[in-house]
């Protein structure tokens, strides 16, 4: 994707993007988040997006990139704040421009239509939820609602923190008074037309939980009815619109993210009150689908955060049937999966007033997902007969054969031959045999990834930091490595112009150019660039050994001639330029 195409995505004008860019420090803006320190030319510290102990965190405000050595995280000012804040590209350009106080124009274009559509309906929905919680705080019906909330061990305080409201038993309370056009309280699943033709509320008699994006732009609520209520449906949630998908949308994660990331773990809850017993046993890494199974798009968006995820809801039931989708999930998004045991008949909400210790004890303690579907199968089988071990065993295999790495399987088959008494050999080849699909595999480094950094990445980054300087004895067939040569020629289709050359790069190119981009070299670009053209021009002498051509020896010994003068610096420019010739002259003779 070119730099033009995202501006006219995000229709925003492009001076004002580039003003902001030039505008902003990118140390200034990291080190708002994570201490830096001076080393060299760079700025160093722990990187915020992967646990580390040791500084793999490099920014440098030459080029205005930063880059992770340990994870691999790169980009510009743009990318950082998107990661880092969890928003969009145009989320993290207004971000910043409202932090720099820079008046940002936006175009006519379809798409920021549908954007400031958004941000209109956004606002209704904020509109709403200060007028539930007003109406909880304040308002004599709601007291019934208050005693309830006081009687689960929800405060007032509680209330404020997660904005809780309540839905009065009237038809349109909210609707005439919140000051909204019907037409969009219709869009955003607030309101609707009854059959007499009048706007009535979708919400009543219900305590409301709202549910917020991970950006924190209010979306949607989850409505329960109070204790005695005759409404056969005890929660109610809002239908989808143009922005709530419940697939895509996760309770708490506004409130969680920040802990999820320092903890590089994120506990996934079935309820709303589930969440807020976590948060007021102090673990405030907790989060709810929103009346939904987990699905694969939640995970993305939590890969954003973690790496490890818990689940805090009865896994064996939400295995059944797609306890491949979750293995899947590991494999894909490289996640770990993990299941906490809660005592019987206990949920989080419960235990947060009763017994907070036990529930932060079961996430602590929390299994693997397959060890424990296992466990449960163990636990149910009998091993009083020969048969019943039998019985238990090939249960237990077929729970572990869903899995799809062969070493996991032959392992936990270890497990339960030692608890039924069957040899362990007979049960690792039933794993061996087992699986469903092949066999999960490590991708192996490119030899690039590994490689020690070489003169013609120094070169790269050297025309990253002075273009001027060394651009113009820069050539193709300087490279024989062909990733730096595919950088090098993204860097010169695009004039040295770094986001734009990123944009163009293969993935192994832009690889190369991220790391580039903040590398510390101290290095004379002059001397630098004529390492290069002698070992380029020694390599294609080497394949000239049996030529018998009377004029190309006669060219290839003036090249030699030239390569002795290269080491004397009086001269050495001037044959710096005659090889760069005799170069380009090889190049076509092989084109």
């Amino acid at each position: 994707m070119t730099a033009s195409t995202i501006l006219l995505r995000v229709a925003i004008a492009e001076e004002d993007i580039e003003r902001l860019r030039d505008t902003v420090s990118l140390v200034d803006v990291v080190q708002s988040y994570l201490p830096l320190r001076r080393v060299g030319r760079n700025w160093v510290g722990l990187c915020p997006f992967h646990a580390e102990k040791s500084g793999s965190f490099n920014v440098r405000e030459e080029t205005k990139r930063y880059r992770c050595f340990g994870c691999g995280a790169a980009g510009d000012v743009f990318k950082f704040v998107q990661e880092i804040e969890h928003l969009d590209f145009v989320g993290a350009i207004e971000h910043l421009a409202n932090k720099a106080g820079i008046q940002l124009n936006y175009t006519t274009g379809g798409q920021s239509k549908d954007r400031q559509r958004r941000k209109q309906l956004v606002e209704v929905m904020n509109k709403a939820v200060d007028w539930y919680h007003d109406r909880l705080l304040n308002s004599p019906d709601a007291r019934a609602a208050r005693d309830y909330l006081r009687e689960r061990g929800l405060s007032g305080e509680v209330a404020r923190q997660f904005k809780i409201g309540w839905a009065p038993d009237d038809w349109d309370a909210m609707s005439k008074d919140i000051g909204v056009p019907i037409d969009l309280l219709q869009e955003v699943g607030l309101a609707f037309i009854n059959k007499r033709g009048r706007p009535q509320d979708s919400f009543r008699a219900r305590v409301l939980f709202p549910i917020f994006t991970d950006a924190g732009d209010a979306v949607a609520f989850g409505g329960r009815i109070l204790p005695g209520s005759t409404d056969p449906a005890k929660y109610k949630n809002s239908s989808e619109t143009t922005i709530y998908s419940k697939s895509k949308t996760l309770y708490g994660l506004n409130w969680a993210k920040q802990d999820i990331v320092a903890a590089d773990e994120v506990i996934v809850c079935e309820g709303y009150t589930d969440v807020i017993g976590f948060h007021r046993s102090g673990i405030t890494r907790a989060v709810a689908t929103c009346g939904t199974a987990l699905t694969e798009e939640h995970v993305r968006l939590l890969k954003r955060f973690a790496n490890k995820v818990v689940l805090a809801f009865d896994a064996d039931n939400a295995g059944q049937g797609a306890a491949e989708r979750f293995y899947e999930w590991e494999s894909r998004y490289k996640v770990q999966v993990s299941v906490a045991k809660f005592p019987d008949g206990k949920d989080p909400g419960d235990l947060a007033s009763s017994d907070p210790e036990a529930l932060a004890t079961a996430i602590k303690n929390a299994q693997p997902f397959l060890g424990f579907r296992l466990q449960r199968v163990l636990n149910a089988g009998s091993i009083a007969t020969p048969e019943a071990r039998s019985r238990t065993a090939e249960q237990a295999m077929a729970v572990i054969n869903e899995h799809p790495d062969m070493n996991v399987r032959k392992i936990y088959a270890g497990e339960v031959a030692s608890h039924v008494g069957i040899a362990a050999a007979d049960l690792v080849k039933v794993a061996e045999r087992g699986s469903r699909r092949p066999e999960v595999r490590t991708a192996v480094p490119t030899q690039s990834a590994n490689k020690r950094e070489s003169a013609e990445f120094v070169v790269l980054a050297l025309m990253i930091q002075d273009w001027n300087a060394i651009a113009l004895w820069m050539n193709e067939a300087l490279f024989a490595d062909d990733v730096y040569r595919r950088a090098f020629l993204a860097l010169i289709a695009t004039e040295g112009e770094l986001t734009a050359a990123l944009e163009a790069a293969d993935p192994e190119a832009r690889e190369a150019l991220e790391r580039a981009a903040v590398a510390d070299v101290e290095s004379q670009p002059d001397a630098e660039a004529f390492n290069l053209i002698s070992a380029a021009v020694r390599r294609e002498l080497s394949l000239r050994v049996r030529n018998v051509d009377p004029e190309q020896i006669r060219i290839d010994r003036d090249a030699r001639i030239l390569l002795e003068q290269m080491e004397n610096p009086a001269m050495s420019h001037d044959a710096a330029e005659q090889l760069l010739g005799w170069l380009k002259m090889r190049m076509g003779d092989h084109a």
